[in-house]
């Protein structure tokens, strides 16, 4: 589920939380109602469209999400047509570099027959971010920025991806070989005692530059990381992404964003009342949730090392109770002992003026493995 329709959710749960069952009596055709989120990109950095159907709040965890497949392309005044490449579950990518002084429609037909015009849109040329950076404080790092609004650009919605490199409680660089019968030093692309693990925010990161003395937003918080969390463990990246929304986009994203942080106020707007700028051609009055923008995205990675946050120390619950064996698995019993991978060979246990190990203590694979919570390729911005 994408970030709009998961956030649309939880409000309507929220609205639900009496003591009392209360079956609202709603028309089928009302519990599957199109989502729509997106900001467009205008100077060819690809960005993604996404589309997907509310569902039924009472609808039990085995549920599936459902995602329209059809085209969607973006028009200008002008008569010139952008189309965007279907990705799959319900992802259309935009990669053009489009005039910036023209004004534009988004075109969206479904396969079931149905299609969708947005408002027409002029995209928005969204200002530099001026400064990324990050301060420890008790709680632990607070990512943030600094940026300035102008006249066009007033309104910003932030969001980010964040990847970490991390190890696992227990380092190994041994494995068992089948064919030789032998423990043996794993090759650099079979490495477990690094790994890069990332996730796409779902916050929704809101504010008004015209709030502050001459449009300067200083030091706008971006993100929180407890001093104790795996994520500061090694080494951090945060990639944010700035864009400028028109008045009408900064109300569609602060009714959803003020839903989403109530208690469940029965005064907060429902979902189905929040509209956006799509609308059902063969039926304008049939609802349609979500909001598609125009406009430059700008940027910025920062990276957050170890010795940045020293001497704190991560506390990764996934690795409670890791230890390494007392017990040395003798050369004849490795293949008994090693060979299903779920016990690794992690130190070589090497008599005095003995030529070679004699045998290898071990540990659990949950604890030395980290490919099974993350991946061992490191991505390619990565700096080290």
């Amino acid at each position: 589920m994408n970030r709009l329709a998961a956030l649309i959710f939880l409000c309507a749960l929220l609205t639900t939380g009496c003591r009392e069952p209360f079956d609202p009596d709603i028309a089928p055709a009302d519990l599957s109602v199109l989502v729509v989120e997106g900001y467009l990109d205008t100077e060819g950095l690809p960005s993604m469209l996404k589309l997907s159907y509310t569902r039924n709040i009472q609808t039990d965890d085995s549920y599936s999400p459902s995602y329209p497949d059809g085209t969607v392309s973006l028009r200008s005044e002008s008569g010139t047509e952008y189309a965007l490449t279907a990705m799959g579950s319900g992802e259309f990518e935009f990669a053009h570099d489009i005039p910036e002084d023209e004004n534009y429609r988004l075109y969206i037909s479904t396969n079931d027959g149905k299609s969708y015009t947005s408002e027409l849109m002029k995209p928005i040329l969204t200002p530099d971010i001026i400064d990324v950076g990050f301060e420890r404080n008790e709680e632990g790092a607070e990512i943030y920025l600094t940026t300035k609004g102008n006249e066009n650009a007033d309104d910003f919605l932030w969001t980010y991806e964040e990847m970490y490199a991390f190890r696992p409680k227990i380092t190994s660089v041994f494995k068992y070989d089948e064919e030789t019968g032998d423990i043996v030093i794993r090759k650099p692309e079979e490495r477990t005692d690094l790994c890069y693990r990332g996730s796409v925010s779902a916050d929704l990161i809101l504010e008004t530059s015209s709030r502050f003395e001459d449009q300067f937003v200083f030091r706008q918080s971006i993100k929180q990381i407890l001093q104790d969390d795996e994520r500061l463990s090694v080494r951090y990246s945060i990639l944010i992404s700035q864009k400028a929304l028109d008045s009408k986009a900064s109300e569609f994203w602060e009714i959803l964003r003020k839903n989403t942080d109530d208690i469940g106020s029965i005064f907060s707007p429902l979902p189905s009342n929040i509209g956006g700028n799509i609308k059902n051609d063969q039926n304008p009055d049939a609802p349609v949730v979500g909001y598609v923008s125009l406009g430059t995205v700008k940027q910025q990675r920062f990276f957050i090392d170890v010795r940045d946050v020293a001497p704190w120390r991560a506390v990764e619950p996934d690795y409670y109770s890791c230890f390494i064996e007392p017990d040395t698995v003798m050369k004849e019993d490795y293949g008994r002992s090693f060979s299903n991978g779920s016990f690794v060979p992690v130190i070589p246990v090497i008599p005095e003026r003995a030529p070679e190990p004699i045998g290898y203590q071990g540990a659990i694979r949950r604890c030395t493995d980290c490919t099974l919570r993350g991946t061992n390729v490191k991505p390619d911005f990565w700096e080290d």
